[in-house]
């Protein structure tokens, strides 16, 4: 789907008394979230314009349009921050983007389907993939070249060795 929507940050909250808004940043470099023209909400709409921007610990303070007060700036917490999947520049080669491996299946390297990717997370270890199998509850594959040594994003899939292999 071509006009994908991508998280890239949240509004935590204001920053002073003069409207600045503090945001917390899921992009590489924080201050991309600058130069992005186009942000938008989680519906689609359009999201306030981030400029003056300088970067603070796990984000960045800035000004939004038309936000001038702290108590505007205030309102806006809370606030996810969304790029369209076409605006992020194409990843280097063997990086991706986590959002691109939602969805995609799961299989060994003999063909057995594990699950489809529900999601990625970080809980201060690496990424993990999380796997939803057809049936059953969802399980943790570690997002290592052990585990997952290949990454087939124009076939949809994922090779994965599951940790019980691996040893």
């Amino acid at each position: 789907m071509s006009d994908r929507l991508i998280l890239v940050g949240r509004i935590a909250g204001a920053f002073g008394v003069r409207g600045e808004v503090r945001v917390t940043s899921f992009t590489a470099d924080p201050m991309a979230l600058a130069g992005y023209r186009d942000l938008r909400r989680a519906d689609g709409s359009a999201a306030p314009v981030l400029s003056v921007a300088r970067p603070v610990k796990g984000g960045l303070v800035a000004r939004a349009a038309g936000v001038d007060t702290r108590e505007q700036a205030e309102a806006l917490r809370g606030l996810k921050l969304h790029v369209l999947r076409e605006a992020l520049p194409p990843p280097e080669e063997d990086e991706f983007y986590l959002a691109d491996l939602v969805g995609l299946r799961v299989e060994t390297t003999d063909g057995h389907l594990l699950g489809l990717v529900r999601g990625v997370q970080d809980f201060g270890a690496g990424d993990l993939l999380e796997v939803k199998p057809e049936a059953g509850a969802s399980f943790w594959l570690p997002f290592t070249r052990e585990v997952v040594p290949e990454v087939d994003l124009a076939g949809g899939r994922i090779l994965a060795v599951p940790p019980a292999e691996t040893e």
